[in-house]
């Protein structure tokens, strides 16, 4: 073998290990990267959860003060029970179903109905009918539309099913 042949091998040893090398620091980079977003979700998560839950005892506590709870104090409780539920099923599953959210807008649109009502009650049906609070009419129709588009959404979901695995667990068993 000649001096060159000898140079151009080990030089294509050294840019194999130094392929070896970068491949290496690629992959560990990776994965240091992932487990940083992980963290970070998980770190947020608890936050949100706890941030829930606190907003959600002080409301409370302030209903037990008052020695009463309107509708629109229980449906407040009900939007905290339902931003825990998404919370928890993002946290076992890793994806935030959109449905939950839309369930939030329900309520806090039916929640902003009932307060609109209690503020502009007419006593007789026939001058609020003649006289209708357009505002009231509005969120009536936002109710309706977030409603028609859970319909959607059940609907889409039903007749197409999605193919991904509902747990994290069940990704870990097939991977």
């Amino acid at each position: 073998m000649s001096n060159t042949e000898e140079q151009v091998e080990k030089a294509s040893e050294q840019a194999d290990r130094i392929g070896d090398f970068g491949t290496i620091a690629h992959r560990l980079a990776d994965k240091f990267g992932t487990g940083l977003v992980n963290g970070f979700h998980l770190l947020a998560l608890f936050a949100i959860g706890g941030t829930i839950v606190w907003a959600a005892v002080f409301e409370f506590l302030k209903m037990v003060s008052q020695g009463h709870a309107t509708v629109e104090d229980i449906l407040l409780l009900f939007i905290f029970l339902e931003l825990g539920a998404m919370v928890g099923i993002y946290f076992t599953t890793n994806h935030m179903p959109v449905r939950f959210l839309i369930y939030v807008a329900l309520t806090a649109m039916t929640r902003l109905l009932i307060g609109m009502v209690n503020v502009e009650h007419h006593e007789d049906l026939m001058e609020a009918i003649q006289n209708p609070h357009w505002g009231i009419l509005v969120v009536i129709g936002g109710i309706l539309m977030l409603s028609l588009s859970v319909f959607v959404l059940r609907y889409a979901s039903y007749k197409y099913p999605s193919d991904r695995p509902a747990r994290r667990g069940r990704q870990e068993e097939m991977g």
